[in-house]
C-alpha cells in the first residue's frame, strides 16, 4: 500500500552469469568536453557540456565521394593503399581519423589504426584499430568510447559496429548521461544497440550501476536515448514493510502518437497479485483517459486503521475503474464524461494511488453536455458520486441528479438595468439499503439502529426558478444597486415505503430582496519616501428575505453557511436551492487600499465590516419558522440564530515588499467578548526560490455549522502551521512542514524532505507522518496516525523509480516551485 512503505525506490537481484566488462573510460578532454570553468550560467548542474567541433575536410561533391588528407601515401603489395601521418578521410557526413589507415584494392574498406577518431553528426567514436566501409555507413571499432553530444550520452565498448541501417550494437557496453568525471550511474549490458534514428536503446544481460556497486539487473531492456515517447519497462515501484513486500513493475506502451497505454502488475505480499492499467487517448477536441486495477480473490491482509477489522475483504475481488472524458463540438458547445467506481470503500486507502495516500473520498459519475452564449448560458447532466467510507452509512449515501438541467441568461441595458433567468430542474434519486418503514438501518459498524432523517428520506424532482431584475449605476465615485429576486421552487416527491404523512406536492415562493451601495474617495499621500494612491471604501448593504415555512421540505443538496466577509453582503445563508433562509440585517463597512503610485500595484487593503439583524433567523437546516434552536443543548446555533449583530470581520492583506507577504483574519464578538474565529498567515519568497509559510488559526466550537453532525468540530481548534522551502545550492532542497494541533497537544502532519539534483540524476527522500482522522471530525478518539519514507530515484535519460511528491511538496508547501528533473 502507497501510504505506508517504509521505503519505496529501487532494488534488485544480480544476475549470477558473468559480468559484462567494458573497457575503462577515456579523460574528459578526448571526449569533446569543455568545462564550464567561470562562464556557467546561473543553476547549471553540469560541470561542463559537449562541444561538437567541425569538419577537419570539406564535403565532398556527392555524398559518396571520398576525400583524403595524410603525411604519406604508399601502394602494398596487393594493390592496397597505405596512408600514414594523421590521416583524414571523409566521406559524406562522416570523418575518420587515424595515424594509419589501410585501404583495400576494391576501394570499398577502410582498415585504421588505432587510437582511431570517428565522427557522424552529433556523434563521437574514439577507439582501438577498427574498420569502415567507404561505400555504406557500416563500421567497426574496438575497445570504443563514444558521446552523443545533444542527448548528453556517453559509454564505453569493447566493440562496436556501426550498421548499414545506422543502429549502433556494441557488446559489453555501458551507458550513462553523466558527465565524463562522474560514475554515479551507468547501466552496462553485454549486448548493446542504440538506434538514434528512433530514439532507443536496448540491451541485454543488463545491471544498473551506481559507482561501482551493481543494484538492477534486467535480462533484456529497452531504454530512451531522447525525449521521445518509447514502449518498454518503466521504473518498477518497490515498497518493504513490516507487512511484506510491494513490488510494482509499469510497462509502458507507445500505441501512436495521440494514444498510448500503461500496464501494471503489482504483486503484494499480504493481499495478492493486481493488474492496473491506463489508456490515454487525443482526437482533436476530444481527450481521455481511464484508469483501474483488478485484485482477485484478496488474502485479506493487515489495515492500519485500527477501527476497522484486518480480514474484511478477505477472500473477495478488489478493484477501481475511473474513466474521465473531455471534448468540444463548437467553441461553445462542449461536454464531458466521467465514471469512477471502486468495489469498497476501504479499496484506495489499502492500495493508495498517489504520494502520501491523498483521501479520495468520492468518485464521481457524470454525463454533461454545456453551451456558453452571449446570453444564455445551458447546463444539461446526469451526476453522482460513489462515497468511499468504510463502512459506508445509509444516511451517508449522496443523491444522484438524474438529470439537472439548468438554464441561465442575463440582458443589460446601457442605462444600468438588468434582467436575469435562473432556472434549474432536477430528479434527485438514491438508493438505501435496509430500511424499514419507520427509517430505521442497523449500523455495520457498532450493531446499534440508526434512522433516516424524514428531510432525507424522499426521492423526487425539484423545479427552482429563480429570475431577478436590477439597476446598477456605477460612476467613478462609487456604486448604488438594488436587486429584486424571486425564488419560486416546486417539488413531487416520493417516500417508498417510509410511512409519513408529509405532503409530497409542495412549492413555495421566496421574494429576496437587497439594495448595496458604497462610495470610494481616493488621495494621494506620501509615506516612507514613496508616492501612494489611499483609498476609502465604505459600503452599506441591507437585505430582506421574509420566513416561509420549509419544515416538509426535503434536504437534497443544501448546508448552511458560516459567517464570513462574503457573508455580509449576501442575502443567502443556506447553499442549494432547499432551503431558504429569512433575513432582515443591514450590513456596514468600510475598506482602505494602499496602492503604488507608479505601477498601481495594490500594496496594503484593510476592511472591517459586522451586520445587524432586525429579527431572529428562524429558519435551520429543519425548516421550521416556528421553533429556535434548543438553548440548553444547542447553545451555540441558538445564538446564533438569535443574536443581534454578527461578529465584527477584519481583513488584512498586506504586501510588505517583494518578498514579504501577510493575511490577517479576525471575528470578533463584541457582546461576548469573544473571538470566534481567527487567522494569520505570513510568507516570504526569495528571488532564489526560498519559500517560508507561518501559519496561525482559531476557530470557536459550533462557528461552522455546515455538515452532517459527525464532521462538526467538538471543540475549539487552533492550529499551528509552519512550512519551508529551501534551495541550499542549485542541487539541494529541503523541505519540510509542521501542522501542530494545540487543542489536543498532538502533531497532525510531519514533513520532512531533501532532494538532490545533479547533471545526471536526482534523489528524492521524503519522511511524513500524519493524522488521520477516519472522517468523523467530532470527536479524535478513533483519530490513528500513520506515516511511511518515501525515496525516489531519478536517472535522467532514463527516467525515475519512486513515487513522485512534487505536486504534494506545492500543496503543503504553497509558493514552492517543484524542480524539475
Amino acid at each position: 500500500m502507497g501510504k505506508r512503505l517504509v521505503w519505496t525506490a529501487l532494488t534488485g537481484l544480480i544476475s549470477s552469469t558473468a559480468q559484462a566488462a567494458p573497457p575503462a573510460p577515456l579523460p574528459a578532454d578526448q571526449l569533446d568536453w569543455a568545462p564550464w570553468g567561470d562562464q556557467a550560467p546561473a543553476g547549471e548542474l553540469c560541470g561542463g557540456r559537449y562541444i561538437e567541433p567541425g569538419y577537419l575536410l570539406p564535403e565532398g561533391k556527392t555524398p559518396e565521394e571520398v576525400l583524403s588528407n595524410s603525411g604519406s601515401a604508399e601502394y602494398g603489395d596487393d594493390g592496397e593503399t597505405i596512408l600514414g601521418g594523421n590521416v583524414v578521410l571523409r566521406r559524406g557526413e562522416s570523418q575518420l581519423e587515424s595515424p594509419q589507415v589501410r585501404v583495400n584494392a576494391a576501394r570499398d574498406t577502410a582498415f585504421a589504426e588505432g587510437p582511431l577518431t570517428i565522427r557522424y553528426p552529433g556523434m563521437l567514436v574514439r577507439g582501438g584499430e577498427g574498420q569502415v566501409s567507404l561505400d555504406s555507413d557500416a563500421a567497426r571499432i574496438d575497445d570504443a568510447h563514444y558521446v552523443v553530444h545533444d542527448q548528453r550520452l556517453r559509454g564505453d565498448a569493447q566493440s562496436m559496429q556501426r550498421l548499414n541501417d545506422g543502429r549502433y550494437r556494441m557488446t559489453e557496453a555501458s551507458f550513462t548521461t553523466c558527465a565524463p568525471d562522474s560514475r554515479l550511474w551507468r547501466i552496462v549490458g553485454s549486448d548493446v544497440t542504440i538506434d538514434r534514428e528512433q530514439g532507443f536503446g536496448t540491451a541485454s544481460n543488463a545491471r544498473l550501476e551506481m559507482g561501482d556497486v551493481p543494484v538492477f539487473y534486467w535480462p533484456w531492456v529497452r531504454f530512451p536515448i531522447d525525449d521521445r515517447r518509447q514502449s518498454g519497462f518503466l521504473w518498477p515501484t518497490m515498497g518493504i514493510s513490516s507487512d511484506g513486500l510491494d513490488y510494482s513493475q509499469p510497462y509502458y506502451l507507445n500505441l501512436a502518437p495521440n494514444y498510448d497505454a500503461t500496464i501494471t502488475p503489482r504483486a503484494i505480499t499480504d493481499h495478492g497479485f493486481m493488474l492496473g492499467g491506463e489508456f490515454r487517448y487525443l482526437f482533436g477536441s476530444d481527450q481521455g483517459t481511464i484508469e483501474g486495477a483488478y485484485l482477485p480473490n484478496d488474502s485479506g491482509g493487515e489495515n492500519e486503521n485500527p477501527n476497522d477489522p484486518n480480514d474484511a475483504f478477505d477472500g473477495e475481488d478488489r478493484w477501481y475503474i475511473d474513466y474521465s472524458h473531455y471534448g468540444r463540438f463548437t467553441d461553445r458547445l462542449d461536454y464531458a464524461m466521467r465514471y469512477g467506481a471502486a468495489s469498497d470503500g476501504r479499496y484506495f486507502e489499502d492500495f493508495g494511488r498517489d504520494f502520501g495516500e491523498q483521501d479520495t473520498e468520492y468518485l464521481e459519475r457524470l454525463a454533461r453536455l454545456s453551451y456558453q452564449g452571449t446570453t444564455w448560458n445551458l447546463d444539461a447532466r446526469a451526476q453522482g458520486y460513489q462515497r468511499l467510507d468504510y463502512p459506508l452509512d445509509e444516511d451517508d449515501r449522496p443523491y444522484y441528479k438524474l438529470p439537472s438541467l439548468t438554464a441561465n441568461a442575463r440582458w443589460d441595458q446601457d442605462n444600468g438595468f438588468y434582467q436575469e433567468w435562473n432556472s434549474n430542474a432536477t430528479y434527485f434519486w438514491r438508493d438505501l439499503h435496509g430500511v424499514d418503514s419507520d427509517g430505521f438501518w442497523e449500523d455495520e459498524e457498532t450493531g446499534d439502529t440508526r434512522q433516516i432523517r424524514l428531510r432525507e428520506a424522499a426521492n423526487g424532482s425539484r423545479v427552482n426558478l429563480t429570475p431577478a431584475v436590477g439597476w446598477r449605476g456605477q460612476p467613478s465615485w462609487g456604486f448604488l444597486e438594488p436587486r429584486f429576486q424571486l425564488w419560486q421552487t416546486n417539488y413531487q416527491l416520493d417516500y417508498g415505503n417510509r410511512d409519513t404523512d408529509r405532503d409530497e406536492s409542495l412549492s413555495r415562493t421566496v421574494p429576496v430582496s437587497s439594495l448595496d451601495s458604497g462610495l470610494i474617495f481616493e488621495r494621494d499621500v506620501s509615506l516612507f519616501d514613496q508616492q501612494w494612491k489611499q483609498t476609502f471604501e465604505p459600503r452599506l448593504y441591507y437585505a430582506y428575505v421574509p420566513e416561509r415555512d420549509q419544515s416538509e421540505f426535503p434536504d437534497f443538496d443544501t448546508d448552511e453557511r458560516a459567517i464570513s466577509w462574503s457573508q455580509l453582503w449576501s442575502p443567502y445563508r443556506f447553499t442549494g436551492s432547499d432551503r431558504v433562509g429569512d433575513v432582515n440585517k443591514l450590513s456596514y463597512g468600510a475598506s482602505t487600499r494602499f496602492l503604488e503610485d507608479d505601477t498601481g500595484r495594490e500594496r496594503l487593503s484593510l476592511s472591517v465590516g459586522q451586520s445587524a439583524y432586525f429579527s431572529d433567523r428562524n429558519i435551520d437546516i429543519e425548516g421550521d419558522p416556528d421553533t429556535l434552536p434548543n438553548k440548553e443543548t444547542d447553545y451555540e446555533d441558538w445564538y446564533r440564530a438569535t443574536r443581534d449583530r454578527s461578529p465584527v470581520i477584519t481583513q488584512l492583506d498586506w504586501r510588505i515588499n517583494d518578498q514579504w507577504r501577510s493575511r490577517y483574519e479576525w471575528f470578533y464578538d463584541a457582546d461576548r467578548s469573544k473571538t470566534e474565529k481567527a487567522s494569520a498567515y505570513l510568507q516570504y519568497l526569495s528571488p532564489a526560490g526560498h519559500v517560508v509559510n507561518l501559519g496561525y488559526r482559531w476557530q470557536l466550537q459550533g462557528f461552522d455549522p455546515s455538515g452532517d453532525e459527525e464532521d462538526r468540530l467538538n471543540y475549539n481548534r487552533e492550529d499551528f502551521d509552519v512550512s519551508f522551502a529551501y534551495k541550499a545550492t542549485s542541487s539541494l532542497d529541503l523541505i519540510g512542514r509542521y501542522l501542530y494541533d494545540n487543542t489536543n497537544s498532538r502533531d497532525l502532519e510531519t514533513l520532512a524532505g531533501v532532494q538532490f539534483n545533479s547533471c545526471c540524476s536526482a534523489v528524492q527522500v521524503v519522511w511524513r507522518e500524519w493524522v488521520d482522522d477516519n472522517d468523523t471530525a467530532s470527536t479524535i478518539d478513533d483519530d490513528y496516525s500513520d506515516r511511511g519514507l518515501f525515496l525516489r530515484f531519478v536517472f535522467k535519460g532514463l527516467g525515475g523509480v519512486g513515487q513522485n511528491a512534487d505536486s504534494y511538496f506545492a500543496r503543503s508547501v504553497p509558493g514552492y516551485q517543484a524542480t524539475q528533473f
